[in-house]
């Protein structure tokens, strides 16, 4: 599997997933999958990874002190200590407080931009792959048409003159620039599998096409799907992380991005205060690297050919 989408935009992207088997799988062929998804290392070690990461961002800002992370309250340029085991800011600021209240930000984004695109990519891939003719080549001109605009570019413009500026809405802009490629590996693999014996029966039944699409199609290529998905959730914090970090994320809260964003603009780097910037670059690191690493686990669990024995 290839890593998530960079920031850069344009026609490149990740390797689209592995193609989905083609038949509805038996109960039996389900117990399998859950018995190699729990023995497989790099996806138990990528979802755990994620998964503590998500519950810190849950669980720490409610049992903090106070619930402002930009609160100026403790000494300046404090290293980690008992009381601040991240230390705090130039100017006082707990770096842990905002650690955790950045790592909720950093999630909210990417499930809302990994959420549009792949709802917006499934909406396009599946009807231009099933109906084909005239509406295929439609949507397959205004995927190319998307595809090739430079996304970052396009989200520097829409940050820098957008009045309100919050996670929620950069989230939103993120998922609707950065769902082609996900758009043209969908309908691509939506091909293969509407000419297979069982959609044809569904259409001999009657069923109409949103009951075959979402009804025979989408269930067969599920674990494709949620892969997928994994790969635009990855992407969103990536760019997302990117334009905090150049000064147009959230102008009213905090992220990770935006706290090495503060820590470039405060020289902590040529002032040795390390635990104001390694904290969040290690965080989105590990957000991105354990995504990336728990995909390559699904990759094996999914596909019998690549189950290590």
């Amino acid at each position: 599997m290839s890593a998530p989408p960079g920031p850069a935009g344009g026609d490149a992207g990740p390797s689209a997933p592995p193609a989905p088997t083609a038949e509805k799988k038996p109960a039996g062929s389900v117990r399998e999958t859950l018995h190699y998804a729990v023995r497989n290392p790099k996806l138990l070690i990528g979802s755990a990874v994620v998964l503590a990461l998500l519950l810190l961002g849950l669980i720490g800002p409610p049992l903090l002190d106070t619930t402002d992370p930009n609160a100026y309250g403790g000494p300046q340029a404090a290293p980690p200590d008992s009381t601040y085991w991240m230390g705090t800011t130039t100017f006082g600021q707990d770096v842990y407080a905002q650690f955790v209240h950045g790592l909720r930000a950093t999630f909210l984004v990417g499930v809302v931009g990994g959420a549009i695109a792949a709802v917006v990519a499934m909406l396009v891939g599946f009807f231009a792959g099933y109906r084909g003719g005239v509406l295929d080549e439609l949507l397959t001109m205004v995927t190319n048409v998307v595809l090739v605009i430079p996304a970052l570019a396009v989200l520097l413009i829409i940050n820098a003159y957008l009045g309100v500026r919050s996670v929620p809405v950069q989230g939103v802009f993120i998922g609707l620039t950065s769902w082609p490629w996900a758009a043209r590996a969908i309908r691509a693999q939506t091909f293969t599998l509407r000419t297979r014996e069982f959609v044809d029966l569904a259409r001999l039944s009657g069923n109409g096409t949103w009951r075959i699409v979402f009804r025979e199609i989408a269930p067969n290529m599920s674990s494709y799907l949620f892969m997928m998905f994994i790969l635009l959730f990855g992407g969103s914090v990536l760019i997302a992380s990117s334009l905090d970090f150049i000064g147009l994320g959230p102008t009213g809260g905090v992220s990770l991005g935006l706290m090495l964003q503060s820590a470039q603009q405060w020289s902590a780097l040529s002032l040795g205060m390390w635990w104001w910037f390694v904290p969040p670059g290690a965080g989105i690191t590990a957000i991105v690297g354990a995504l990336y690493i728990a995909n390559v686990g699904l990759d094996e669990v999914f596909n019998p050919k690549l189950r290590e024995s």
